[in-house]
């Protein structure tokens, strides 16, 4: 049974870093793409990056200017595992992070394209 886990989030200050993991099982990640997705309270699932099996990193368009230069992902093939590194976390990135994979990373394909899907973790960001 393919799986992935999630986990990382947590409570932290503005300015501070976290480091999510999105660990696998059933599955070989190296023949996926992995997207990581977030939704904030009352809001709809927001792509943010896309990593694709061959290593190339896409961003989507309608996060760029609020994730640009602060989030960034790679993966360790031989832990099976994702990472979305965040840095200097501000308020409104507060919100549930999900990775899930897909075939090859399409910008023009939202979250219904993606196949399997994290169970999510909890980003808060709060002074």
């Amino acid at each position: 049974q393919s799986r992935l886990v999630e986990s990382g989030g947590g409570l932290v200050q503005p300015g501070e870093s976290l480091r999510l993991s999105c660990k696998a099982s059933g599955l070989a990640l190296n023949n996926f793409g992995i997207g990581w997705f977030r939704q904030a309270p009352g809001k709809e699932r927001e792509g943010l990056l896309c990593s694709s099996s061959s290593g190339d990193i896409f961003q989507y368009k309608d996060s760029v200017d609020s994730v640009k230069g602060r989030f960034t992902t790679s993966r360790d093939n031989t832990k099976n595992t994702a990472y979305l590194q965040l840095d200097s976390l501000k308020l409104e990135d507060t919100g549930i992070y999900y990775c899930a994979t897909v075939l090859r990373c399409d910008m023009t394909k939202g979250p219904a394209e993606y196949d399997f899907w994290g169970q999510g973790t909890q980003v808060t960001v709060s002074s």
